[in-house]
């Protein structure tokens, strides 16, 4: 009774049912016994909602909430939606939670448009989706290579700032070791993409950045689709105890799971790894990762623009 509900398994409605309690009792115990992780199911099940009916306000979901058996009321729901940036999600279209675009750093366009590459590390993909803890929120930031559908790099940290994206850039460019002025790097308008020390990495290994259209998801599908899936196969269902736990979990997904078994329709039903290892030589040089820290100093962003996060 005192466990938190586990994501992707059986709905609380149901559980209760079985063990004969009721939904709001099974909450105030929770609450009782386990007021952080039951801080962090109330704030998941919003960013839920929030997703699923982009057009509700906070007086919506709270009463959502309610019909679900979560004791909350609308003032603790509103708090909850400012701190997690969820309020504007009633004016966009798309705005993932993870992504803030409101800075004054340079937007760029949008590169890989219509792009169809035909050989490793010409277009990389990037993108953060959160990873629901057992007290807390992490995230996860990853690097795709669009052509063989391939992770080559990724960080999962309970931050949202700058280099929690510059550590999964750095692990792909230490493992590919792309070819200057031949690599397009694609993304978000987050500010973990557009600041200063992101960029600067970018500009110092000749590699051009792209940025996807406002509020249009589908310009990065196949980072998108990434995640769908991680949620979908390892995610969904697990509780992770902390940050470390998630790391080992997800780090063994991506690298033996997802590289190297899960078979891609798109890639004639092969893993990445093994359609990587069918290239010709000079088409899969970078195929076996060679993960080395890459060291930088961060850049100095003009004063006008202010600072990373």
């Amino acid at each position: 009774m005192t466990m938190p509900p586990r994501q992707g398994e059986l709905t609380i409605e149901r559980m209760c049912v079985l063990a004969g309690v009721s939904r709001a009792g099974y909450y105030r115990h929770w609450a009782a016994s386990a007021p952080r992780a039951e801080e962090t199911g109330v704030r998941d099940a919003i960013q839920r909602l929030a997703l699923a009916y982009r057009h509700y306000g906070y007086r919506r979901i709270a009463a959502q909430l309610r019909r679900e058996g979560l004791a909350v009321n609308g003032k603790r729901v509103l708090r909850l939606m400012r701190e997690d940036n969820l309020l504007c999600l009633r004016q966009r279209p798309f705005v993932p939670v993870t992504t803030d675009s409101r800075h004054p750093w340079r937007v760029v366009p949008n590169l890989a448009r219509g792009m169809v590459p035909d050989g490793l590390d010409q277009l990389w993909v990037a993108d953060i989706t959160y990873i629901r803890l057992q007290e807390e929120f992490a995230y996860l930031a990853i690097m795709l290579d669009a052509f063989s559908r391939r992770v080559i790099g990724w960080a999962l940290e309970t931050h949202l700032e700058a280099r929690l994206a510059v550590t999964a850039l750095s692990m792909a460019l230490a493992a590919r070791q792309p070819t200057p002025g031949s690599l397009i790097h694609h993304s978000d308008r987050g500010i973990q993409y557009a600041c200063g020390d992101y960029t600067d990495l970018l500009q110092r290994h000749d590699i051009a950045p792209s940025m996807s259209r406002v509020g249009n998801p589908y310009d990065n599908a196949k980072a998108e689709s990434f995640m769908k899936t991680l949620k979908q196969e390892e995610v969904n269902g697990q509780t992770y105890r902390d940050a470390q736990h998630a790391r080992n979990a997800i780090g063994a997904f991506i690298e033996e799971v997802y590289n190297r078994q899960r078979l891609h329709s798109a890639l004639a039903y092969r893993p990445p790894a093994e359609f990587e290892a069918s290239l010709p030589r000079c088409r899969a040089a970078a195929q076996q990762p060679r993960i080395a820290p890459v060291t930088h100093q961060p850049a100095q962003p003009p004063q006008a623009l202010g600072t990373c996060p």
